[in-house]
């Protein structure tokens, strides 16, 4: 692909006392990337300097304060420069309320720079939510951020690795408040969407499995009334739509359905519920190395007006500054986003 015709990404660069900033620079590092988009960094580029020293990678920075200064070339790695971080007070592996600000500055500087035609989409870094807390930012994740900012209402987190998608009906609260959502209204959205999100990756037929928020899926009213209540007739509705909508299915057999490619993408009731199947295939811990052997996994937005994809785990504080942080799921969050992009993003 020529290089002008390749999307341009922008990257925040996560929490800088987390891994973020490490996993960005190793990411930039390998060449296929720059076969698929032109990347930029939004973030700091002191602190990117530092993932330098840290990585001891063959990579240089270039500060810029504008996108169209960026080079775009393997090698040099472009930075949005926001100069919002006291490296004399940064320590790695520490939620505190300046870096958790520089975090939530990257995150909207990236919004903007989408909303405004700047950057083609959009690839977060992990931030620390008890930080962004502490700077007086008071969103439960990215997923708030961006809803907010780009003032949507119907948003759902989507999870992908390989063929395995997974979106939520409900994500960043509580489990006696995520069983009050599972109302048919929302159910139903959720699965327009997740209808919508399979149709911009190629897939012509989706096929969506969804899930149950009861033991059994209830068990036809034994162990609940929200599969009776609520679910079905969302599953009805969406069939009456031209929807493939299949369910409730039982929740401990729905995912290995899907793993297995009955399902093209599952609706997940809550987080965990969705979360857990979805990590336990991407997040691999090496017992004889004491490490983790592979994060990977790509969290994208669906339901918002600019492309909005990420890494599905977190700053990883325990491991900031050491040079060993697994950049799998940034490289496949930005493989996702350049995919969109490059397919003529539409939601």
């Amino acid at each position: 692909m020529e290089k002008k015709s390749m999307p341009i990404l922008g990257i925040s660069m996560g929490d800088p006392a987390g891994i973020g900033p490490e996993i960005a620079l190793k990411a930039l590092g390998c060449r296929e990337v720059y076969r698929l988009c032109r990347p930029v960094i939004v973030g700091d580029a002191g602190v990117m300097e530092d993932a330098l020293r840290i990585t001891c990678l063959p990579l240089s920075v270039n500060a810029v304060t504008r996108v169209i200064d960026a080079k775009f070339e393997y090698g040099t790695v472009d930075v949005l420069d926001l100069k919002n971080v006291d490296m004399a007070r940064l320590n790695y592996g520490e939620a505190a309320a300046m870096p958790g600000n520089a975090a939530f500055e990257a995150v909207v500087k990236l919004i903007e720079l989408a909303l405004a035609g700047e950057v083609d989409a959009t690839v977060t870094g992990p931030i620390n939510k008890e930080a962004i807390n502490l700077a007086g930012h008071h969103f439960a994740g990215h997923t708030e951020i961006y809803a907010h900012y780009t003032n949507t209402e119907d948003y759902t987190m989507m999870l992908a690795h390989g063929n395995l998608r997974v979106v939520h009906v409900s994500t960043h609260v509580s489990l006696a408040q995520a069983c009050a959502l599972v109302e048919k209204s929302r159910v139903l959205d959720v699965i327009k969407l997740a209808h919508g999100a399979c149709k911009s990756l190629g897939i012509e037929n989706p096929r969506i499995g969804v899930a149950g928020l009861n033991p059994h899926a209830g068990e036809n009213g034994l162990f609940g009334k929200e599969e009776i209540e609520q679910i079905i007739p969302a599953i009805k509705a969406a069939r009456s739509e031209g929807i493939d909508a299949d369910g409730p299915v039982p929740p401990d057999t729905l995912f290995s359905k899907a793993l297995g490619g009955w399902y093209d993408i599952v609706v997940a009731m809550y987080h965990d519920q969705g979360h857990i199947p979805l990590k336990t295939i991407g997040f691999r811990w090496d017992e004889k190395a004491q490490k983790w052997g592979s994060v990977s996994g790509v969290n994208i937005t669906l339901g918002l007006p600019i492309i909005r994809c990420s890494v599905d785990h977190g700053t990883a504080f325990d491991n900031a500054g050491k040079g060993i942080a697994d950049d799998s799921s940034l490289v496949s969050a930005i493989e996702y986003a350049a995919a969109q992009s490059a397919a003529g993003f539409r939601n």
